[in-house]
Parts: structure tokens; sequence; C-alpha cells
């Protein structure tokens, strides 16, 4: 497992271990914060570059070795 800082994650790449639709490379998007917290960043929208499609997920899964990994590979 991987660590992270949750608010260096804007604009960062990510490559998915099994892509699916011809999606392979990411970029984060946004941030989205805790509404009770602002400080606290809980999920990310990944956007595909090759669709454009985007999703949001926790910032958390990212950490996942066996799914993502940092960086276009």
């Amino acid at each position: 497992m991987r660590r992270l800082n949750p608010a260096k994650l804007l604009l960062s790449k990510w490559t998915a271990v099994a892509p699916q639709h011809k999606e392979k490379h990411f970029i984060v998007t946004r941030l989205i914060a805790d509404p009770d917290d602002e400080a606290v960043i809980v999920e990310v929208e990944l956007e595909a570059v090759h669709s454009r499609r985007s999703w949001v997920l926790p910032w958390r899964e990212l950490t996942n070795a066996e799914v993502w990994k940092q960086g276009w590979c």
C-alpha cells in the first residue's frame, strides 16, 4: 500500500492495472472535501484520457497497487 498526500492529488496521473473499455490512463480533475470539514479530502474525480468519461471514488482507493499505478505507464 502506497502513501499519498490527498492535497497533492489534483492533476495527478494514474494507470489502471486492468483497463476496461480502452480506458487505461486517468487524471484527477477534482478534489471533493468533506461537507463538515472543508480541509479534509474524501473523494476525487477521475477522468479517462481516452473517452473523457469521469467518475468519483474515495481517494484512498488509489493506494491499492493491485488496481492503480501512479503515473502513466
